[in-house]
């Protein structure tokens, strides 16, 4: 079946079977390779990329399921010049990464959070972030990291 969608600003259309999920048409069709495949459950968070603004987990939801609709991958936050997204330096800037694999997802969903709730509490943010899994930081730079986006983000 085709598969029409706005990915990182560029219309494309994908054609795979019905039963294929969103991050394989990203990853494997698409060769967008910074959503990443964790746990296939939707537990871990990896995958999250944005449709239509909001934060999704692109390993739950069919291709099928999204057809129309814009997505947003990590390779698509930065601005078109490479300047990172404020979210993304302040990952940076805080060290609020390590091995790097959940970053991807994590950055998304801290997008998402702060565009929704921009002056969120340390403890508002440690709930919103959930169902995104970390195993290296112990989380409190992430924390910091996505306090100090929001600040950039409201003020840009």
């Amino acid at each position: 079946m085709q598969v029409h969608l706005k990915v990182n600003g560029k219309d494309t259309t994908v054609d795979a079977p019905p039963h294929t999920l969103l991050v394989q048409v990203l990853r494997e069709h698409l060769k967008l390779t910074g959503t990443h495949v964790g746990c296939d459950t939707a537990q871990c968070g990896a995958c999250t990329v944005m449709k239509d603004g909001r934060a999704i987990k692109s390993c739950n939801v069919l291709a099928a399921q999204v057809d129309g609709s814009d997505i947003t991958t990590i390779e698509g936050v930065a601005a078109a010049d490479g300047t990172m997204h404020p979210m993304q330096a302040a990952f940076k800037d805080c060290h609020g990464l390590q091995c790097g694999f959940c970053t991807p997802g994590m950055v998304i969903s801290a997008i998402d959070l702060c565009t929704h709730h921009p002056k969120a509490s340390e403890s508002e943010v440690r709930a919103q972030l959930e169902g995104n899994l970390c195993r290296c930081t112990g989380y409190q730079n992430i924390v910091r990291a996505v306090q100090q986006g929001a600040a950039a983000m409201a003020a840009a």
